[in-house]
């Protein structure tokens, strides 16, 4: 590949540069003792930063620099080189040092400084710009961690900046070095291997949140009354995937209409297809989960409604059964409290209670006492109190 010009006049620079480049000022006496420690902090900031960076030469490492001045200086002296450069949470003095030395744009390195960006690619000029959702399954708390990454692709150079433990780059690393003719294609070879493994790392995601829903779903027939709760968030995480993987899918048909253009080598065309095949099933999946989720959503809470409604139901059949029970104790004792009243009446020993001197008296008072009685019991009878 054409290497692109390392001496770009400064009316190119962006405008947020500093216009005066170090080798275009005018040399400064050096301070007295700020200069070493200075210029050790740096490169320990560097070492911090720097996950690893690494010169090849027709597919080969020739060099993996310690710092990125180190690795400038080494790209400058080899022009048949390609530099990988990755770096983890960097400082923004790094980023706008790569943004000086590879001509990036301002715009793609504000989007590198800040993560939660979108999945997308952007081309300014010769530089490809690509930002990445990756994502992994935690088995232990079962629910799935997302990851950003933003690559930047040039005619020479390769720079990914990661945001959180996912993917795993080094992987990427080893399997382009075990393929020297592959990584030998130059710095698109290493973004397809990005975007393949990125891809690939979302199958045991797809594989996890599919035992998830079976789960679910046994949850839910179970009568579980905490499974609302997880299907909510296992919804909430099918809408961060469907995020992550549905741009994707136009991105990579965007790289594919530019193989003509850019003369991609046919080897890489069919790695990219087979890449943009994966995305196309894993969105799809990804689409039924939440559909999926949604349904189970609607028939949990059908489910719910239904049990309640069972619940209400017994409790008022409970409540009919007690109140037939009380009818049944306040007939009796209605009943009872009859012959109760007439004996509590003639038992007071009035002395002028004619009936008590009457020979006639008791019985009369005990066919009181049935009368009522029977009374009250059919009349009780009769409205099924009894």
């Amino acid at each position: 590949m054409p290497r692109r010009a390392r001496s770009a006049p400064a009316s190119k620079r962006q405008s947020w540069r500093r216009r005066a480049s170090p080798a275009a000022a005018p040399p400064k006496p050096p301070e007295p003792a700020a200069p070493a420690p200075a210029e050790r902090a740096r490169e320990e900031q560097d070492r911090r930063s720097i996950v690893q960076a690494v010169l090849y030469r027709d597919g080969r490492r020739v060099s993996s620099p310690s710092s990125l001045a180190e690795t400038f200086r080494l790209l400058r002296d080899d022009p048949a080189g390609m530099a990988w450069i990755g770096l983890h949470r960097p400082t923004d003095a790094e980023l706008r040092a790569l943004a000086e030395e590879f001509d990036l744009h301002e715009l793609a390195v504000e989007d590198a400084m800040e993560a939660h960006q979108r999945p997308k690619l952007e081309r300014y000029g010769e530089t490809l710009f690509v930002v990445l959702r990756a994502a992994r399954y935690l088995d232990a708390l079962e629910e799935v961690d997302f990851g950003e990454l933003h690559v930047f692709v040039g005619r020479d150079f390769v720079i990914t900046v990661r945001h959180g433990a996912a993917p795993d780059l080094s992987a990427v690393r080893r399997r382009m070095e075990t393929d020297p003719e592959l990584l030998a294609l130059g710095p698109e070879a290493v973004l397809y291997a990005i975007l393949d493994t990125v891809v690939d790392g979302y199958a045991p995601v797809v594989a996890g949140v599919q035992n998830d829903i079976d789960e679910i779903e046994t949850e839910v027939f179970g009568g579980d009354p905490a499974v609302s709760r997880r299907i909510y968030e296992l919804s909430r995480e099918m809408v961060e995937f469907q995020r992550a993987t549905r741009p994707l899918v136009g991105m990579l048909h965007g790289l594919m209409a530019g193989f003509a253009k850019y003369g991609t080598d046919e080897e890489l065309q069919r790695y990219l297809r087979d890449v943009a095949d994966h995305v196309t099933h894993i969105s799809e999946r990804v689409d039924g989960f939440r559909q999926a989720l949604a349904d189970i959503l609607t028939v949990n809470a059908t489910l719910v409604t239904q049990q309640q409604n069972a619940e209400m139901r017994a409790l008022a059949e409970a409540g009919f059964e007690q109140n037939e029970e009380i009818k049944k104790i306040s007939a009796w004792a209605a009943i009872l409290f009859a012959p109760t009243l007439v004996g509590t009446i003639y038992g007071m020993n009035f002395q002028n209670m004619p009936e008590l001197h009457w020979a006639g008296g008791y019985p009369f008072a005990i066919l009181l006492m049935a009368a009522v009685c029977l009374s009250l019991y059919f009349i009780f009878k009769r409205r099924d109190w009894l």
